[in-house]
């Protein structure tokens, strides 16, 4: 298959003088939104203690910890900024995301230690669960840092129980487990009631000599023979039982490793817990990639800094989207499936890193005379119609047959509407896109560019609406909604303008409430806002897009349940015809 993928066809034009000058202020505008990013950021790597403080303790912190364990330069980090329960910390307490270790791509994550010694809070479980299925689709190990104080109790309610509660965790390890997906821990600290489940729920413990693991901690154990209420003399017993179980926490490692033998090993270092990680890594099922290589990994043609360039703030403005793929991709070259059908999407093959990546996107402006051929309108750009959503449903059914990975880059105003847009199938086409991409059973990542709108953000291969999706995206220039405000305030109030004008009364007050809504649909679809929902997995900065593409595609083909011989791939011979 050397001829279809050695020397694919250009993809691209480097940016001429003019088209820099003009951008200057597109490029500033975004950076200032980055900059807000980055700012969150730096708070939540900022929560609790100092770094000095827990350093002069004798432990290290999370960051550092992961700064030792994975390889440079591999770091991708999901859900910085997911607070979705507005914790006054800023965080959910864990820190998650993608990251070779030992040459081997692992989700790695981690209970941050200087908050709450990593205590259970409100989100956590979701964060968690969310890192547990990046792991489950791209089928790669998960290797956790335990510091769990347990929970925070005046919050319990907010997160222990219910069906994605404190608990699901647990049970999902187990899960991974049945689906040959290890999941490796190293244990730091004091672990008590759902940090010792937290330690005790993996594959593969590794332990340092000063942590512990138990149903109940020096707090829990002393206080379980309660009168029904309080007292001095009672105080006074629970001071002494403390002082004893602080000394003497239950679950030690003399415990762990020399009674029980649940600890594999026992450390005297930090670092040689975390060595150890690396060892076992080292060890872990993986294809070379060479196996699944198409050809030599190369970088783009142009660099991703144009991404400052070429991507409009301005959701109004267009774009070329063939322009951002040539910045993502290997040589900037691809094969097209379908140039001529359905102009407004893009649907196509590529490599990032020698690896063999679908990638689909939303083309932008007015899409020519004639179009969609259902209607006497014109159809423009980040829509879908009746033939996109047909060459959508058959290019990612073809990427499963072929086991493809598939890249989503959205930016989409959603499906047509209207009575001939019913007529031309496109609500049945919607649920198609939805069935064609559940049955391909490969790993998805989503990039939200720009607009992610109505069933389109769905079917685009929106995280909502299928198992696959392994991470989402945002940039600077993201914005997520079920419709434009502007739309979303005609929608909500043109009935009631219409009702008072024929009464005769002031329309002022109906006008104020609707920039009202269109302003709070604004304020509410920002990234900040989306990344702390959990609408994205990620605000990643325009040059830092393709690398994590690369982890996609290192991680998708590392160790895949399926292959399909390169030989034997359908859609490279049928882009050929």
């Amino acid at each position: 298959m050397r001829p279809y993928f050695e020397h694919m066809d250009d993809l691209g034009h480097a940016l001429r003088e003019g088209e820099i000058k003009r951008a200057r202020a597109n490029v500033k505008a975004i950076e200032q939104v980055e900059a807000e990013i980055s700012a969150a950021v730096e708070h939540v790597k900022d929560a609790g203690f100092p770094t000095e403080k827990i350093n002069a303790r004798g432990q290290l912190t999370v960051w550092q910890r992961l700064e030792y364990l994975v390889d440079p330069g591999t770091w991708c980090p999901l859900h910085t900024l997911y607070n979705p329960l507005d914790n006054p910390e800023g965080t959910t307490n864990v820190i998650d995301g993608l990251a070779r270790i030992s040459g081997k791509w692992a989700v790695v994550i981690g209970f941050d230690n200087k908050v709450l010694a990593g205590a259970w809070m409100p989100g956590q479980p979701e964060n968690i669960l969310r890192a547990q299925d990046v792991a489950k689709r791209l089928n790669v190990p998960l290797v956790w840092l335990v510091n769990c104080s347990g929970a925070k109790l005046p919050d319990q309610e907010k997160f222990y129980a219910n069906r994605r509660g404190a608990g699901t965790p647990f049970f999902r390890h187990a899960e991974l487990e049945q689906m040959g997906i290890p999941v490796l821990a190293g244990i730091y600290g004091t672990n008590p009631a759902g940090g010792g489940y937290q330690g005790i729920s993996p594959t593969i413990l590794f332990a340092h000599e000063k942590c512990n693991i138990a149903v109940g901690g020096a707090g829990i154990v002393s206080g379980m023979a309660p009168k029904g209420e309080f007292d001095v003399e009672g105080a006074e017993g629970l001071i002494e039982k403390a002082r004893h179980f602080k000394a003497q926490p239950p679950g030690r490692v003399e415990t762990h490793f020399g009674e029980t033998g649940f600890f594999r090993q026992v450390f005297e270092t930090e670092e040689g817990v975390l060595d150890a990680l690396k060892e076992y890594m080292r060890e872990m099922p993986a294809y070379h990639p060479r196996f699944y290589r198409v050809a030599e990994p190369v970088r783009p043609k142009f660099p991703e800094e144009d991404l400052y360039r070429l991507v409009p703030i301005d959701p109004k403005r267009v774009y070329s989207f063939e322009q951002v793929l040539a910045r993502l991709v290997d040589n900037s070259e691809h094969i097209e499936f379908r140039p001529d059908y359905g102009p407004e999407v893009y649907t196509g093959l590529c490599k990032v890193d020698g690896l063999l990546i679908g990638f689909v996107g939303n083309r932008q402006g007015y899409l020519g005379k004639g179009y969609p051929e259902y209607a006497d309108y014109p159809a423009m750009g980040g829509k879908l119609y009746r033939q996109g959503l047909i060459k959508l449903n058959e290019f990612v059914t073809h990427c499963g047959r072929d086991r493809v990975p598939i890249c989503w880059i959205q930016d989409t105003s959603g499906i047509d509407v209207g009575d001939l847009a019913e007529k031309a199938e496109l609500l049945g086409l919607g649920q198609s896109l939805i069935y064609s991409i559940q049955q391909t059973d490969v790993p998805m990542m989503l990039i939200v560019l720009r607009k992610g709108t109505a069933a389109a953000h769905y079917v685009m291969g929106g995280p909502t609406a299928n198992r696959h999706n392994a991470f989402t995206l945002g940039a600077a220039t993201t914005e997520i909604y079920v419709m434009h405000g502007e739309t979303a305030a005609v929608a909500t109030y043109s009935r009631r303008l219409i009702k008072e004008k024929d009464a005769g009364r002031p329309l002022d007050p109906i006008v104020e409430k609707m920039n009202e809504l269109a302003k709070q649909y604004h304020d509410n679809s920002r990234p900040l806002f989306c990344a702390k929902k959990g609408l994205v997995d990620e605000v990643v900065p325009m040059p830092d897009l393709r690398r994590y593409v690369q982890a996609f595609a290192g991680a998708a083909y590392q160790n895949p349940r399926s292959i399909c011989p390169q030989h034997h791939l359908m859609l490279p011979r049928i882009i050929k015809g």
